[in-house]
């Protein structure tokens, strides 16, 4: 249904490795495209693709979340034989969406503490992702240029940057924490990876529309929406630095 005008059939949105790539909930970003479609009477579906079983190649919409290194090696070992589906997917116009170490596994390579050489990635992105001494604990407010997206929030707690390459573009730079600056994730075409959790798709119900607007075209508003109160609450809770907390022990780049 990808690139269609909403209509009778069935939106599937696939949830990669939830048992490997769940950290923070994340599975609640994919539960949440399959809500904010059904409560807009348009027909959806939630499709768990478990360790060890193939990706399918034709789902609407793909979802990964973040898991630790052990896991997140795991997923890669996995998905590595498979990267041509997602590959596929994206040029026919699927999205893929994707957090912390899912959007790390998706890059050229990745570097971890206690390996000497880096694993090579899938690959759908120019990127290297490397331990760098510090670590980002808290809220944190990224600025995107998508449309009718803007500003998103959410909780980061990573201990690794991911360095693009020449021609790739971020997801957007962190406008919140001030610091020196920094940009997060990637965005490329129809691929979007950012080290936001919360889960990031239920505190930023315009992003998570953006991605389903891509599937199924202009969507209309859902009546009463909470998750829009609940955005403008963590947005105002990050722009106050209330709740933020860095590890003590971290050094900032």
């Amino acid at each position: 249904m990808t690139g269609a005008a909403p209509g009778p059939s069935t939106v599937s949105v696939g949830l990669v490795y939830p048992e490997l790539l769940g950290t923070y909930g994340d599975r609640g970003n994919a539960v949440v495209l399959v809500d904010r479609l059904r409560w807009r009477g348009i027909p959806a579906e939630l499709v768990e693709v478990h360790v060890r079983e193939p990706l399918p190649e034709q789902l609407d919409l793909y979802v990964l979340g973040g898991g630790e290194d052990a896991a997140q090696l795991v997923a890669l070992d996995e998905l590595r034989p498979q990267a041509g589906h997602l590959r596929a997917a994206l040029d026919r116009g699927a999205p893929v969406f994707s957090v912390c170490a899912g959007f790390q596994l998706l890059g050229s390579s990745i570097s971890l503490v206690g390996r000497t050489e880096p694993v090579d990635g899938l690959g759908l992105y120019e990127g290297h992702t490397a331990p760098t001494g510090s670590r980002w604990v808290g809220e944190a407010v990224v600025a995107t240029d998508l449309p009718g997206v803007g500003e998103v929030c959410g909780f980061e707690n990573h201990g690794a940057s991911t360095r693009l390459g020449a021609g790739e573009q971020p997801f957007g730079p962190v406008v919140l924490p001030a610091g020196e600056p920094r940009s997060d994730g990637v965005h490329r075409g129809r691929l979007i990876g950012t080290y936001l959790h919360g889960p990031v798709l239920v505190r930023n119900p315009a992003l998570a529309d953006h991605l389903l607007s891509l599937v199924v075209g202009d969507l209309g508003p859902v009546e009463d929406d909470l998750a829009v109160r609940l955005h403008d609450t963590r947005m105002a809770v990050a722009r106050s630095g209330g709740l933020r907390q860095t590890d003590p022990g971290a050094r900032r780049r």
